[in-house]
This record gives structure tokens, C-alpha cells and sequence, in this order.
């Protein structure tokens, strides 16, 4: 796992400064402490810092072709690289390493632009061909890895790992997009392919970009979906059997490394599935790390527990304080945009604990999406049962004066909180997904933002974002299209994102073979039944694994990786929230509504209302003007490390 940056003269052949590209690089340092490298020549520059994983000792980059007219920069993993280097053989290439690096410079080679449909893993990439200038980003099919660029006035192209490499050059404008900012107060995060900078995009997933120096810059190109055609006439049984084995196989390729590896298990159904597979693949107990709470409302570790004891794993455990909250401005700096999944400490927690013991950790990411397991899943397709017995026409106006005039009871037991039922139910199947899971509904936007916000954002709503999705997802059956959804959105948006940070802080590389896109395309094809049948979500994942975990571990109430916040703010963070919330850095950007906020602060310190979600944006959003926006470009270090390789 690396951290990758560069310079590309879009326009002509322009000298490009070595102290801006190490700077760059440098930026992330924490993402390859092992090695760095930098390769120059006028109109490009590139950068590489590295996490060594395999070919420890021939796999360092920028890596080239034979006669260096081809030049590589490349994060990730391919799994399926030993399966590729035979193929590339019989054409005619010569390796020079044992490294998935190489593979993907004769891939380009062989197959130009379709390489990328050859690859099976994890990546993000920029490759440079003198021969034809050309000039390539690629990015992998569920955007486990991030790959972010800028096109500058001048026609430099500026890309990173993280956009603190992009700021660390000096020239992207940090003018705040307010589209983006939208996108973040309705869904925590901002979406694919904005940034929160108007000037720099992140390239989607599934998607490249390729360049041409003195040629129109093209829009990013798809070259992969997932197709929910649920149209695989297996049975139940036969399912179980080849979830067996693709989950095999996709594990099996995950645990190919030269540094010590482990699993994250937090006792969950997906964490545990992958160490349950993981131990009938090794013949070495399997280092399985897990973070306990002092609050038993959130802890977990008496279930990590009994599958580490059933499958004898080298467990490691920590225990988080429940008042674990002082990484409020490290997340903020880590992240580089505003991001409010709260869940990001204790994983970041976790990751800290993984480091050290391994270098690589599996994660059970991505089962949620794939498999239907979801609580918001199971409503959803409840009120799709309701929303289908009464036409729109009657639904909106009905349920939506329902909506209005019902009172918000979040104290009251669940069975009279039915204003957001009746909100969702005036709705379509996409405007009532989106606004299922928005932290701050329409209405508290409508509230939160001040008219001159209004104005700037010129109508838009991040509702948009999905409405885009559907209009591509190809299906109308209820589950498949917000597995969709969030398979392009929250999925990429905040699942991804938040470990990929978290884990690349502490320089820990995390595979995820619940995401294997293989395995995805496989799922697509299975009808929905098989993943939630009644109330029991994830179906056929915990059919399949129940000759290997206990009903305890499959049957349980989903807990999630929340902390307490509603608490935190109203005892421990009690005046930390008034201070940013209602202090002068929101004040100054001119686009809240003070009224508002100081509404949010008091009902929820006074226990009148559960504002915690929407006060944790707002003080993470707070926190990256602050570490982010305000902060100024670092000079370039004296010391330059990085080997250059020209």
C-alpha cells in the first residue's frame, strides 16, 4: 500500500520544480514510510511513497518497462497479478521483478486502456507512455482506493492519494464548493466525483482518465458496473455451496504477503466470516485484533472473543474509553474534507491497535451492502410495501401533510416515531432512500443554511447524487436499487474513505474480500430473497456460515462501531459543542443560520431533542475549516529523502 502524487504538463513539456513534487510526496509520507521515489523529465513529474507488501526487494517504484519509455506510479494490490504474469509472457514481456506493479505496466502495454478490465484488486494508478503521450489514470471498480486530481488554469494536472498532496503544491485555489458542502450536511460525507474544492475532483470509481498532451482533456471514462439482473435460478442450497467457495477463493488471494497479516474481528457477522475462512486457509493461528468499550451498550468483545477461542487466533484486544473523543482535529487534518462518521475513531483506534502486529489486516467491509444486511434495508422495503398499495398521487399529498403536522418524538418508543415514516412514504423509492438516510432531512437544511448559502448553492440538492445513480442502476426491484445506491454512494463516499484514512495513518494496509467485484457480480445475479428474508437480513451469508459460527455470532442483534455522542454532548463535549457550533469560525463563512444552531445546541443539552448526528457534522465540518482551509501551505523540506529515478 502506497501513497501516490504528481505533475502533468497537459499543454507542453514545462519544467516541473523537484522541491514542489517532494513536497507533495512528502505530504504523504504516512502512507509509505518505507521507501520513496520520484521520477522528473520535463512536462511530468511523479511521486511514490511506499508500504512494502510484496517484492520487498525489486518492487520499488516509479517502476518502468524495459526501455523506460513507459513509467508507473501505483497504489493497491492486484490480487489476480501471479495468474497475469504467464499471460503477459506468452506475448513477449520480460519481468524484471516479482511485483503486481510490473504486471500493470505490460498490461498497459498488451491492452492499452482496457488493462484495467484485466485487473481483479484493489487500486489507483497514473501511468505515463512517452511513445504515445499519454498520460493514464485508473481507478479501481468499488474505489477502495482513493485517487483525487486538479486541473489548473496554467494546464497542470495535479493528482494524490489525498488532497493534502494537491494543497501541498501551492496553486489549487481553496475555494469551498458549496454543492459540496450540500452533499455533506445531507449525507456526511461529499460525493463522488465532487471534492469539497471547486477546483479538484476525485476520479468515480470504476472509471479512467486519459490524457493527451496538446489534446482536449476528455471526462473520465467507466469501464465497469455491477448489473443487478437477479435473474439466477439457483437454489438455496447450491448458493451456499458457491458462496463457500468464491468466498474461499477471494480470501485466499488476500492473504498473498511477504509482511506479517492479520484480520480485524469485531464479532460481527462479516468480520467473523473472514477469520473463519482465513483459519481453515492457514496453517498458522490466524492474528486477529479487536477493540473493546468500557460502555457495554457499545462493546462487542465478548463475541469477538468466542470465535477467536473457537478458531484459536492470536487475539489482541484494547479497550477504548467511552470518552475516547480527543481526535476531533487529527481526523479533521486526516481526512482533508469535511467527514462526520463518527464510527472513523474507533476505527482509527482499531487501526492503531492492528499496526502493532501486522502490516496487513483483512476487514469485513462491503457485507452490508452486498448481502442486504442493513437495518434501513428492511424498512425501506417495508414502506415499498406500503408505497405500492396507494398511488403516488394520493401517497404525496396524504403522507406528506402526515409528514408535516406529526410531531418529532425521538424520545418516544419506536412505534410512535412515524414522522419519518409518513416523510418517506409521500416519497418515491429514491427520494425516500435519500432522505432514510440523510443526517440533516431537507427541512433542517431548508433551516440550517442562511439565504446568502442558499443563493451560492443555486438550488441544488444532493439528492441529485442518487437520482443520477438509479437513473443507471438498471433495475426497479426495491432491494437491488439502494444496494445500488449505496454501492455507489455511501459505500465509496464514507465505508471506503474512512478506512482507507484511518488505516493508511498508521501505515496499515486493509483488503477487503467482501468487495471482491467478482463475488459482487455474482451476488447481483441472486434474487433478493436470498438476502433478506423477513426480518433477517444478510440470508444467505449466514446460511452459508453456519457450519462455521454459532447462532450467538449469526443471530444477534446488529450492534454497528457507533460511540456515544448524544452523551458526549451534552456532559463531556458539553461546551466544546457551544464553542464551535456557535463561535466565530461557522459564524464567518456567512452561511448558517444562527438561529438555528443555537436551536440544535440548546434542545439537545437540555434533552428536549437527540440532535447528536447533526451537532457532530457541524463540529467536524468546524474542525476541517480550521486544520484544513485555514492552514497555510508548508514550505518545502531541505532534506529530500526520496530517490529519484530517472
Amino acid at each position: 500500500m502506497c501513497g501516490i502524487t504528481g505533475i502533468f504538463d497537459t499543454r507542453e513539456r514545462r519544467i516541473i520544480d523537484r522541491a514542489v513534487l517532494h513536497r507533495m510526496n512528502e505530504s504523504q509520507h504516512h502512507r509509505g514510510p518505507d521507501e520513496g521515489g520520484l521520477h522528473l523529465e520535463p512536462g511530468l513529474g511523479l511521486g511514490h511513497r511506499r508500504l512494502s507488501i510484496i517484492d520487498l526487494s525489486t518492487g520499488q517504484q516509479p517502476l518502468y518497462n524495459h526501455d523506460r519509455s513507459v513509467c508507473i506510479v501505483f497504489n493497491g494490490e492486484i490480487y489476480n497479478y501471479q495468474a497475469l504474469i504467464p499471460e503477459l509472457q506468452a506475448l513477449g514481456y520480460v519481468f524484471q521483478t516479482r511485483s503486481d506493479t510490473e504486471v500493470i505496466v505490460h498490461a498497459w502495454e498488451a491492452w492499452g486502456e482496457a488493462c484495467v478490465e484485466r485487473l481483479r484488486g484493489m487500486f489507483a494508478f497514473a501511468l505515463w507512455d512517452s511513445n504515445k503521450e499519454t498520460f493514464f489514470l485508473a481507478r479501481d471498480r468499488l474505489a477502495v482506493k482513493p485517487l483525487y486530481y486538479a486541473i489548473l488554469p496554467d494546464g497542470m494536472l495535479l493528482f494524490g492519494s489525498e488532497l493534502k498532496s494537491l494543497l501541498a503544491h501551492g496553486g489549487l485555489a481553496r475555494e469551498v464548493d458549496p454543492k459540496a458542502v450540500e452533499e455533506y450536511f445531507a449525507l456526511g460525507y461529499v460525493a463522488e466525483p465532487r471534492t469539497i474544492f471547486k477546483q479538484a475532483r476525485k476520479l468515480p470509481p470504476a472509471h479512467v482518465l486519459t490524457v493527451r498532451r496538446g489534446e482536449p482533456i476528455p471526462e473520465p471514462k467507466a469501464y465497469w458496473d455491477v448489473r443487478f439482473s437477479l435473474d439466477n435460478p439457483i437454489s438455496e442450497q447450491e448458493a451456499c455451496t458457491q458462496l463457500q467457495a468464491k468466498l474461499d477463493e477471494s480470501i485466499r488471494l488476500r492473504m498473498i504477503a511477504e509482511v506479517p497479516l492479520g484480520a480485524f474481528l469485531s464479532g460481527g457477522v462479516d468480520s467473523s466470516a473472514v477469520v473463519a475462512t482465513m483459519a481453515g486457509q492457514s496453517a498458522e493461528p490466524v492474528n486477529t485484533c479487536s477493540i473493546a468499550f468500557d460502555d457495554p451498550a457499545f462493546n462487542e468483545a465478548e463475541f469477538a472473543k468466542t470465535v477467536a477461542d473457537r478458531y484459536r487466533t492470536r487475539h489482541y484486544v484494547e479497550t477504548v474509553a467511552s470518552d475516547d473523543f480527543d481526535l476531533i482535529d487529527t481526523l479533521a487534518r486526516l481526512y482533508d474534507e469535511p467527514y462526520a462518521d463518527s464510527s472513523a475513531i474507533p476505527t482509527y483506534r482499531v487501526c492503531q491497535l492492528a499496526r502493532k502486529h501486522v502490516t496487513v489486516a483483512l476487514s469485513g467491509d462491503g457485507g452490508d451492502e452486498s448481502f442486504g444486511g442493513y437495518r434501513r434495508y428492511r424498512l425501506h422495503l417495508m414502506e415499498e410495501k406500503l408505497r405500492s398499495s396507494l398511488p403516488y398521487g394520493v401517497r404525496k399529498p396524504l403522507f406528506g401533510l402526515l409528514g408535516r403536522v406529526y410531531p418529532k418524538a425521538d424520545w418516544a418508543p419506536r412505534v410512535f416515531r412515524a414522522k419519518t415514516t409518513f416523510e418517506g412514504l409521500a416519497r418515491n423509492p429514491v427520494e425516500a432512500y435519500f432522505h432514510s438516510v440523510s443526517i440533516l432531512r431537507d427541512p433542517m437544511r431548508a433551516q440550517l443554511f442562511s439565504n446568502r448559502f442558499k443563493q451560492e448553492v443555486g438550488g441544488y440538492n444532493a439528492l441529485e447524487v442518487f437520482e443520477q445513480h438509479a437513473a443507471r442502476a438498471g433495475t426497479d426491484d426495491p432491494l437491488a436499487l439502494i444496494q445500488y445506491l449505496d454501492i455507489k454512494t455511501y459505500l465509496v463516499g464514507d465505508i471506503n474513505t474512512k478506512v482507507d484514512r484511518a488505516s493508511m495513518a498508521h501505515s496499515l494496509e486493509v483488503r477487503e474480500p467482501l468487495m471482491d467485484h467478482e463475488l459482487i457480480e455474482w451476488l447481483a445475479t441472486l434474487p433478493s430473497s436470498l438476502k433478506i428474508r423477513g426480518q433477517e437480513g444478510k440470508y444467505l451469508l449466514k446460511k452459508a456460515m453456519e457450519p462455521k459460527l454459532s447462532d450467538d455470532i449469526l443471530y444477534r442483534p446488529k450492534m454497528g462501531f457507533a460511540v456515544p455522542l448524544a452523551r458526549w454532548f451534552r456532559g463531556p463535549l458539553k461546551e466544546r459543542v457551544r464553542q464551535a457550533v456557535l463561535g466565530p469560525r461557522l459564524a464567518a463563512t456567512g452561511w448558517f443560520n444562527a438561529d438555528y444552531l443555537r436551536h440544535l445546541v440548546e434542545a439537545h443539552q437540555s434533552g428536549q431533542r437527540d440532535y447528536s448526528a447533526p451537532l457532530w457534522t457541524l463540529l467536524m465540518f468546524e474542525a476541517f475549516l480550521r486544520n484544513v482551509l485555514d492552514e497555510p501551505v508548508a514550505a518545502a523540506s531541505p532534506a529530500e529523502p526520496a530517490l529519484e529515478r530517472v
